[in-house]
């Protein structure tokens, strides 16, 4: 099983900042002149005797669509993973300690996801799916099951048609060798289902004409990179 500290990841994003400026204009008179100042107005001016008028300047920050997309897939598949992922915006860290940052040397574009190890995704474009699998490999769930065949060959095409109809069949593989087929089996509703792998084997595959022999194997513990 995974060390807790392998499961948290730290995802730097780099957002933008914006000056928001906000006017809101005072009450003015015809001649152009505020009332009880005796200060000018007109377009771009107010009353600085108002006090809840005037110019209002603050800094935002916002991440491009992008990366807000990219966060929330991590953040997505994390949860349904068992990991955390903790999120650094470098726009918002000193210049010191972004630039002591082993982890971001040579980094030129966000965001980038850093795991256990060396392991890391860098750009948008490496956020799919699959890659954040890989970077989160996790306990599977049910109970997968591998099972050998072998056939007698006839209609081999009928027969992999017979076995994919079985939704406990998730993968087929043809082989050459002691062996014809491979089958990658998958029970769901929990751990500890032996015998309903081997009951499957026995009432529905071994009853199929063709297959003169099986072997299957049950492993006791098992983690994927796969999505799931």
């Amino acid at each position: 099983m995974a060390d807790p500290e392998e499961r948290e990841l730290t995802l730097y994003v780099q957002s933008q900042k914006v000056v928001a400026n906000f006017y809101r204009p005072g009450p003015s008179s015809a001649a152009g002149v505020a009332p009880e100042s005796g200060l000018p107005t007109g377009p771009g001016l107010t009353a600085r005797s108002d006090p809840e008028a005037g110019m209002l300047a603050g800094e935002e920050f916002f991440l491009s669509d992008d990366q807000a997309r990219c966060v929330a897939l991590a953040e997505e598949l994390a949860e349904k993973r068992g990991y955390k992922v903790k999120v650094v915006d470098v726009a918002r860290v000193g210049r010191i300690e972004r630039l002591i940052t082993e982890r971001l040397r040579g980094v030129d574009k966000f965001p980038v996801l850093i795991g256990a190890g060396s392991s890391r995704l860098v750009g948008p474009e490496a956020f799919t799916e699959e890659h954040l699998s890989e970077m989160m490999p996790a306990e599977m769930r049910g109970t997968r099951a591998f099972t050998y065949l072998k056939v007698r060959g006839s209609d081999l095409e009928r027969i992999r048609g017979l076995l994919l109809s079985f939704p406990q069949v998730r993968e087929l593989h043809l082989l050459t060798g002691d062996w014809d087929v491979f089958l990658v089996l998958e029970f769901t509703g929990g751990a500890n289902k032996k015998r309903e792998v081997f009951d499957f084997v026995s009432q529905r595959i071994r009853e199929i004409p063709e297959v003169l022999d099986t072997s299957t194997l049950i492993p006791e513990y098992s983690t994927s990179k796969f999505p799931f």
